[in-house]
């Protein structure tokens, strides 16, 4: 029996890595101002308009040019150097948080500013996502360390979770959003100065003579003829439309439901936070992806219960805990997901099905965020997501059906 340090140690052997390293170190500063800007965004917005359906309308203009762009970004990532590619998409998301600070620092913001802002974060985001999921393989020298590495992604994300929203709804309370924005925008400076500080060899760039469009299509033929990543992606996908867009209707959850103010969003946010750090944490313990297909499953589920009993609770006490299982079960099924396909996809069709990844995870949220708006103006939050958590169950069942299909094939998803 291998003792306590050394599983620790495996835990985090992908930091071993000194590109890798300092990736790392930069992102975690920077996440906790992508976090303290989210919850800003959405608190702002609801400040600004009381309304569930402007909430989604928002987070759509966000998310919906990740969801049309993202092949395209896939395509143009395998054509670029990653590392130089992110240095100018961090400096471009840094003016774009810079820009929201001016405006609302000066009290002159409007909502179409915020819908134009954020939607400029959008087509950054179309091409900064897929370069930074294929750039983890570069900065990895040990391939065996790769699942590891995605799974410390999470947890670095998740701990930034956690923070962010803590510090956001106390600024929020003191001096207003605009100060999250200003923090996020100068935290930017971090990522970039890792990026800048890494000794990475050129990547060997392929110079493809075929179309864009017949090259988006070869990744397209991949995912599609792939039964593991095909049904892997669906399941997700489905979770991102149906599940993930109870995050849009906090602010009434904090506002309308529990009587709170932006402290209240925080603690919201912070206990959803805290059960994906539980998830991404426990990702890392992991020595092998035995299983995976599995947790993928069992995740769905516990969203479905949970989101359920969170449309059901009337209590901040008993909301906390049920939003940690919501947490957990978002980012299990997240990190679960993205280890399959990292494990199962070619280097050469890497950044192009990681771009699909990019659509499930980011782009069929708009459509559920605005579908969670309209319902939501019309029969309430609360019903909203309990009717989102029966989805999460259905879905639960269906992959269940699946999976002895996916043990039967052969590859790494059968062990």
């Amino acid at each position: 029996m291998s003792a306590p340090g050394g599983s620790v140690s495996r835990a985090w052997r992908a930091l071993r890595n000194r590109n890798y390293k300092l990736f790392f170190i930069g992102q975690s500063i920077s996440v906790i101002g992508s976090w303290m800007t989210r919850l800003a965004m959405s608190w702002l917005v609801y400040r600004l308009t009381h309304s569930a359906l402007l909430l989604g309308v928002v987070s759509f203009a966000g998310q919906i040019a990740t969801f049309a762009l993202g092949p395209f970004g896939g395509v143009w990532v395998e054509h670029l150097n990653r590392r130089r590619l992110l240095v100018w998409t961090q400096s471009a998301r840094a003016l774009q948080s810079l820009g929201l600070a001016a405006l609302t620092l000066a009290h002159v913001i409007t909502l179409w500013e915020i819908v134009a802002l954020i939607a400029v974060q959008g087509v950054i985001d179309s091409l900064d996502m897929p370069a930074r999921q294929s750039f983890v393989v570069e900065m990895i020298e040990d391939r065996n360390d790769l699942s590891n590495a995605i799974a410390i992604n999470y947890t670095m994300v998740n701990g930034a979770r956690l923070i962010g929203p803590a510090i956001a709804g106390a600024v929020i309370a003191a001096v207003g959003e605009g100060w999250c924005f200003l923090t996020d925008g100068i935290s930017y400076l971090a990522v970039i100065a890792s990026l800048l500080m890494m000794r990475i060899k050129p990547p060997l760039i392929h110079r493809r003579s075929a179309s864009m469009f017949a090259q988006m299509r070869e990744g397209w033929d991949f995912v599609r003829t792939h039964r593991a990543i095909r049904t892997v992606l669906l399941l997700f996908a489905l979770l991102s439309l149906l599940g993930w867009p109870y995050s849009v209707l906090l602010p009434v959850f904090a506002g309308q439901v529990l009587h709170g103010g932006p402290h209240t969003l925080g603690w919201l946010s912070g206990a959803s936070g805290f059960g994906a750090l539980i998830s991404a944490v426990s990702m890392t313990m992991r020595r092998t992806g035995a299983g995976l297909p599995r947790m993928i499953q069992i995740s769905a589920a516990l969203l479905g219960i949970a989101l359920i009993a969170l449309g059901l609770s009337k209590w901040l006490w008993l909301s906390l805990p049920v939003m940690i299982v919501v947490g957990f079960g978002i980012m299990q099924s997240a990190s679960a997901s993205n280890t399959i396909v990292q494990s199962l996809v070619p280097d050469n069709m890497r950044a192009r099905v990681m771009s699909y990844y990019t659509m499930a995870y980011f782009g069929a949220a708009p459509f559920g965020s605005m579908m969670a708006g309209t319902l939501a103006s019309r029969i309430g939050a609360p019903g909203t997501v309990i009717v989102a958590g029966i989805c999460c169950l259905v879905l639960s069942i269906w992959f269940a059906t699946q999976l002895p299909k996916l043990s039967a094939a052969p590859g790494p998803i059968a062990a």
